[in-house]
């Protein structure tokens, strides 16, 4: 942002940079009223705006109409978000653009209504027009303030407490005081808000490069209370940042994906997941990290027994960096090496037979024995007493297993 621009130069800056000659569709078939709002105008200003920016328009009446006419004009799909207050989403050539009926009667009074002044700002798609900024949302974006709009606005939505503290952390913004109160003030009312779109947002938030930070607001904010979010016992919650994950020899796509999960397992166990309707998937990764986070306070990771070793590595598996993540003390480097090479026996473990030939050349039945003789030989191998280069001996030990187990004549 450039304060000394004029409000035309200003305004036709952030037309050159949101480039709506790449849009999906022209803009002659917009209403000639046709604004642009929020996040894209946001981030034009910030020169932060993805190759492909969410669009958010907000026209004088018949949003849904329009949204449909696009759909069969320009072959995409509108989806009706709201019918009562003619909002629709229209999905183009990989592009999201939302369009909703102005509120009010001006546009003014449609900015009022939004969460914070940062997204209620409105940028005229005509040329030589100027922005529309009624709450000041202009002067915040550069100081780097969130500022909400109103306290009821706040209210209307409880999920704007939540989307107040993961904008300060993507936008690396801090929020107001008095903002601030609000959001702590109604922090209870969030539990009206459904679990999956309080999941999502804090998805969004642990994905943010100050995520740890936002996460741990949230939670001293009373914003994760109604779910039961806690503190995982174990992992040194500062040290879930991009800096520690780089010095300790993460790549940029393994830290892009160990430290949003570690993050959200810092805080939320499986039963919170699944309050907030996450997936068994996501709820099972949780839940593992924070037992092993616990187990790991007990046992240095090189100290467990083999058994315990087996499982951990059984159980982890591509979330060993994010587990890293939790430890006081950084990893040797031969660990993330020996987790990176998919052949490592015991970093992903498996039997070097599999249970259908164990079938055919012993005789054994599926059953638990069956199952005990496989974890058997994944253990042997695992720790390097059996190899994939010897099948005759991998069978030769499970012939030894086998007869160990049978009685004595």
């Amino acid at each position: 942002m450039n304060a000394g621009l004029t409000a035309e130069a200003f305004a036709e800056s952030l037309r050159q940079r949101l480039a709506p000659e790449r849009w999906p569709l022209p803009i002659g078939s917009l209403p000639a009223d046709t604004v642009l709002v929020g996040g894209a105008v946001r981030d034009a200003a910030l020169g932060r705006l993805d190759e492909q920016p969410d669009l958010d328009l907000v026209v004088e009446s018949e949003a849904i109409a329009l949204g449909r006419s696009l759909a069969r004009h320009h072959g995409g799909t509108c989806v009706v978000l709201d019918a009562e207050r003619d909002m629709a989403r229209l999905v183009l050539k990989g592009w999201t653009i939302d369009l909703a009926r102005r509120e009010g009667p001006d546009l003014s009074s449609d900015l009022a209504r939004r969460d914070f002044t940062v997204n209620a700002i409105a940028l005229p798609l005509a040329p030589g027009s100027v922005a529309v900024d009624p709450t000041g949302g202009l002067t915040h974006l550069l100081q780097r303030q969130l500022v909400a709009v109103a306290e009821s606005n706040l209210v209307d939505d409880p999920l704007r407490l939540l989307r107040g503290v993961r904008l300060a952390a993507e936008l690396n913004f801090t929020i107001e005081p008095t903002s601030l109160r609000w959001i702590e003030r109604h922090a209870p009312a969030i539990a009206q808000v459904a679990g999956e779109r309080v999941l999502a947002e804090l998805e969004k938030l642990a994905e943010a490069p100050s995520g740890h930070q936002g996460l741990q607001q949230a939670w001293a904010l009373g914003l994760l209370k109604p779910w039961g979010a806690q503190p995982a016992e174990g992992p040194i919650q500062p040290q879930l940042s991009p800096e520690t994950a780089h010095a300790w020899g993460l790549t940029p796509e393994e830290v892009a994906e160990a430290l949003p999960i570690a993050r959200l397992a810092w805080l939320l166990d499986g039963a919170a997941i699944g309050q907030l309707k996450g997936s068994r998937r996501l709820q099972q990764r949780c839940t593992t990290l924070r037992n092993w986070w616990a187990a790991l306070e007990r046992i240095p990771l090189a100290a467990l027994p083999e058994e315990q070793r087996l499982a951990l590595h059984e159980q982890v598996d591509a979330d060993l960096p994010a587990l890293l993540l939790g430890q006081p003390a950084e990893p040797c480097p031969t660990t993330l090496e020996r987790w990176r090479d998919a052949h490592d026996p015991l970093f992903h473990p498996k039997p070097p037979l599999d249970g259908r030939d164990l079938q055919q050349a012993l005789a054994i039945q599926p059953s638990p024995e069956l199952g005990e003789l496989l974890r058997h030989l994944k253990r042997e191998r695992a720790f390097g007493r059996l190899s994939d280069s010897d099948p005759e001996g991998a069978m030769g030990c499970a012939k030894q297993w086998l007869a160990s187990r049978q009685p004595a004549a």
